[in-house]
């Protein structure tokens, strides 16, 4: 294996038809930085949740499979890294390109979307006001699921967990809302 300086991060890593390394640096290097705004993003909610596990959210009726916040926060630090993985592989293609532009528009509304979920869920203690947020947010995960496949299949792939996740938080969500209201 040759190292080529600029070009590549050597891995030892190798799609199974091509000789070709998987991550170059630029892919690296933007995937860092959009992982690092998502995890901005993610302190942002951890704050806001703060807030609530210290006021009301512990006197809350909760459902049956509600989980315990460490579980919680860990699964969105996941999402997180998930989401930013996949926002740095649709930027590597190059931003200067439309669907790349509209792609990484959607994912940055969406990334919006999901923090004021934290704000209005825990923070404000507006249960049904978060439950609309985590719905227009599904929403535009799948506009953003569609618009990553049409830049890159791998990083449309990368989010539907996400997606996943966020149909669980509309579920507790409104059992939050439904037995408290």
């Amino acid at each position: 294996m040759a190292w080529i300086p600029s070009k590549t991060i050597q891995i030892n890593c190798y799609f199974s038809r091509s000789n070709q390394p998987i991550m170059t640096k630029k892919l690296f290097i933007r995937s860092s930085f959009a992982v690092m705004i998502c995890f901005i993003f993610g302190f942002m909610g951890v704050v806001a949740t703060q807030t609530g596990l210290e006021n009301g959210y512990p006197s809350l009726e909760k459902p049956w499979f509600h989980i315990r916040e460490d579980i919680f926060i860990s699964i969105w630090i996941l999402m997180y890294a998930l989401m930013g993985v996949s926002a740095g592989i649709v930027w590597s293609k190059g931003f200067y390109h439309k669907w790349v532009k509209t792609a990484l528009y959607h994912f940055g509304f969406q990334l919006l979307l999901n923090g004021f979920w934290f704000l209005l869920f825990f923070a404000l203690e507006k249960p049904f006001i978060a439950l609309l947020d985590l719905i227009a947010l599904f929403i535009l995960i799948l506009f953003t699921i569609k618009w990553f496949k049409v830049v890159s299949l791998s990083s449309a792939y990368l989010l539907v967990p996400y997606a996943i996740w966020v149909l669980f938080a509309i579920a507790f969500n409104f059992e939050i809302w439904r037995l408290n209201s």
